[in-house]
């Protein structure tokens, strides 16, 4: 008789429990994977890169490491604006074809680490996909509060291949 195994399944419409962080853009509530960040930080300026895309600001060098800085108002089509006090910079770690990288997300704020149970994510519906990638994975209810679950593994592949030909 053998164990039976777990395996892990990918599908869409099956959510476990997990936490996410939350974050604010204009006024709409976003969250990314709690376990994909790695520090927030504070707003500070970042080198260019010519021919970069509009939403990808430059880079930062964090602690020795070259880190790209993404703004997310551009890159979901919010008008941007300049940066306040509440405006933080959050480093997350995604998996690409180049590995683990770090990428910066410069957003208006963040909110609060939030436990989202199976039954409160919802698979996102169609119609929201920007240049032929998924930007949203889940959307969640939490009492009177949609919070959109970003998948940032998707949301950043394009830039990541881009920063690899330049």
């Amino acid at each position: 008789m053998t164990e039976p195994t777990a395996e892990l399944v990918t599908s869409s419409h099956s959510h476990v429990a997990r936490q996410v962080l939350s974050f604010t853009l204009e006024n709409e509530t976003y969250a990314v994977d709690i376990l994909r960040v790695q520090e927030i930080r504070g707003f500070s300026p970042v080198t260019h890169l010519p021919d970069a895309p509009p939403h990808l600001l430059g880079v930062l060098n964090l602690r020795g490491s070259i880190v790209p800085i993404m703004d997310m108002r551009r890159r979901i089509g919010i008008a941007p604006i300049d940066p306040s006090p509440l405006t933080v910079i959050i480093v997350l770690s995604m998996e690409s074809a180049r590995g683990r990288r770090e990428f910066g997300l410069v957003v208006d704020g963040v909110s609060d680490v939030v436990d989202l149970a199976p039954e409160d994510l919802k698979d996102a519906p169609d119609g929201d996909e920007r240049q032929g990638e998924q930007l949203i994975s889940a959307i969640a209810t939490v009492g009177e509060r949609m919070i959109l679950v970003l998948d940032v593994d998707r949301m950043l592949a394009g830039d990541d291949e881009q920063l690899a030909a330049a």
